[in-house]
């Protein structure tokens, strides 16, 4: 299984409830493909944008670190993209000599 960050931009007009609802869907989906879920940042609050997304100016940003086998972009990014309310779904590969300063 490979590790991978899997990013998502929400609408910014949720409530609290409707977040932790678009939160539970996620991770059933997940689930449901094979992956696991190591780590979860999530912002709390919404975040300017630097781009117009619709009509949108911010966006609830999650950040997922997941273990996945397969293609996750064609599994978890294609459903997730259906919901009306997750406005972007970016999956990327983890590579850890990404994350080492060079001297």
């Amino acid at each position: 299984m490979q590790q991978y960050d899997l990013n998502l931009i929400l609408n910014p007009n949720l409530s609290a409830e409707q977040v932790q609802i678009e939160k539970d869907y996620i991770e059933n989906t997940l689930k449901n493909t094979g992956a696991e879920i190591v780590g979860l940042d999530d912002r709390e609050s919404n975040t300017r944008l630097a781009y117009h997304i619709g009509k949108d100016r911010e966006g609830r940003i999650l950040f997922y670190t997941i273990k996945a086998a397969g293609n996750p972009e064609k599994d978890i990014a294609s459903s997730l993209r259906l919901r009306d309310h997750v406005r972007r779904v970016l999956v990327v590969k983890d590579r850890p000599e990404w994350k080492t300063k060079k001297a």
